[in-house]
């Protein structure tokens, strides 16, 4: 049976010497926060833990009340854990909740632990505890995004396909070059995702309300046992600090932009025009009318999640851009968007991971559509510059002159007859046929960062080797 902590008396004993009557239902109704944060249970018994473990060394706490306190807060974790606690709206919070029982079940001492703390610098450590703990897990999801899309560049550096602008055909690439891009658009997310976690690794515990102790405390202590490189500078900031969360928001923003984009990608490659990609059955859905439907459903709820975040970070800016320092209720505003957003991303990073590691490439659409649209103009006007010595812009009207006759006859420029094109320019020769194929397009981009296959198996290996040294560190 859940043991609920105690609420007795006529106001609430972690803060009711000042007042004489309990709050109104409604005050009550908005001042408690347990509903959402009490998903940093094990955050807030670790500080607290911590704490009592620091005020034991420092002569401040008795070592009997600091075991009792260990095993108090231990045998708390476990009921937690157990789903034997019931959480109380009374007392308002997480922290209060825990005080509570820990009263209840070691008696006065558990009033000790509250020393030289505050919930301000409580609430911080906590938060921020949980943010990072998140945010190395979204680095490792990541990470096995990246692997699998490094699969597909890696099977298809030579698939060609076509590229676009403004979604029209443009110029030929490959399905590997194409995947390769994400590659580099996910791993900046990591980066970020690391630059975030190294900002955050400061401690804010020991600044208690806004103005730090005067107890001999060891806050550098507290920040190693944590494992926090360091503890926080600044009393005043580090308890109105909310940066570490708006950061994440920002990466998880960021991060599900380029999420977002892969979706609208697969959702129109998977249609039977495109016939690019065929999504997994595991990924898909069908139709409760339509029999030969299959939606792509995964990539288009990723779509979506996507406004969710992006609202979660302006939610949180709004929230923090008039506060003056230090700590304002209004901060309490602060996690059920973080919380929201990290479970949203999470989905969303592993649905595509799912979708992109079992969904099969239509090799032989691609290249069909890698011809249309005449995708190799510009290389018959590169060979006009290179062979024949025209300027860009003339070798450009040359072979917009080219296009239009092409699709006047209703063929490829590959198609036209030598002595069609020579009616354009002189110059030309039977060489020009040389370059227009749209295998002969690809293979001609050996620019560093170009689309050629060999320079997509030298970028996969790159990365392959990085993802590699990356394990080996961990």
């Amino acid at each position: 049976m859940a043991r609920k902590p105690s609420t007795k008396g006529s106001s609430n004993k972690m803060w009711g010497g000042r007042f004489s009557d309990r709050p109104d239902a409604v005050m009550e109704a908005i001042n408690a926060s347990i509903s959402f944060d009490k998903k940093l249970y094990a955050q807030d018994i670790a500080g607290s833990k911590a704490h009592a473990t620091m005020l034991a060394e420092q002569g401040i706490l008795s070592k009997r009340d600091a075991k009792a306190i260990l095993k108090g807060l231990d045998t708390i974790l476990s009921e937690i854990e157990a789903g034997t606690f019931a959480f109380s709206a009374a007392l308002e919070d997480i922290h209060m909740n825990v005080e509570a029982q820990l009263s209840e079940l070691i008696g006065p001492a558990a009033g000790r632990l509250h020393t030289a703390r505050s919930r301000n610098d409580q609430v911080a450590v906590d938060f921020r505890l949980w943010v990072k703990a998140q945010a190395e897990a979204m680095h490792l999801e990541l990470g096995r995004l990246i692997d699998v899309l490094l699969d597909h560049a890696e099977a298809h550096a030579g698939t060609v396909m076509p590229g676009f602008t403004h979604l029209q055909t443009a110029q030929p690439v490959t399905f590997g070059h194409h995947c390769m891009a994400y590659v580099e658009m996910f791993a900046r997310d990591r980066s970020r995702l690391a630059d975030a976690i190294v900002r955050m690794d400061e401690c804010p515990l020991g600044a208690a309300a806004l103005a730090g102790t005067g107890f001999a405390i060891d806050r550098k202590a507290t920040a190693k046992a944590l494992g926090f490189r360091e503890p926080t500078r600044n009393s005043l900031d580090s308890v109105s600090d909310r940066d570490f969360a708006l950061e994440f928001l920002a990466v998880a923003s960021i991060c599900a932009t380029h999420l977002s984009r892969l979706a609208e990608e697969l959702v129109i490659w998977s249609t039977p025009q495109f016939n690019f990609v065929r999504m997994s059955d595991r990924f898909s859905t069908g139709s409760s009318i339509m029999p030969q439907k299959k939606n792509p459903d995964a990539a288009e709820l990723i779509r979506a999640k996507t406004g969710r975040i992006n609202g979660s970070l302006v939610a949180l800016l709004t929230v923090m851009k008039g506060l003056p320092l230090t700590y304002s209720k209004d901060m309490q505003e602060d996690k059920e968007a973080v919380f929201d957003t990290a479970e949203n991303l999470e989905l969303a990073v592993a649905a595509m991971t799912g979708m992109v590691a079992s969904m099969t490439i239509n090799a032989d659409a691609m290249k069909r559509a890698a011809g249309s649209g005449f995708s190799i103009a510009t290389d018959l006007a590169d060979w006009l510059v290179r062979e024949t010595g025209l300027p860009f812009r003339e070798a450009h009207h040359v072979t917009g002159k080219a296009v239009a006759l092409a699709e006047k006859m209703g063929c490829g420029l590959e198609d036209l007859a030598l002595e069609d094109l020579q009616k354009l320019n002189g110059k030309i020769t039977r060489s020009v046929f040389d370059v227009l194929s749209v295998e002969k397009s690809v293979a001609s981009r050996k620019s560093y960062g170009g689309t050629a296959p060999a320079n997509v198996k030298r970028q996969a290996a790159r990365w392959r080797r990085l993802r590699a040294k990356e394990r080996r560190q961990c």
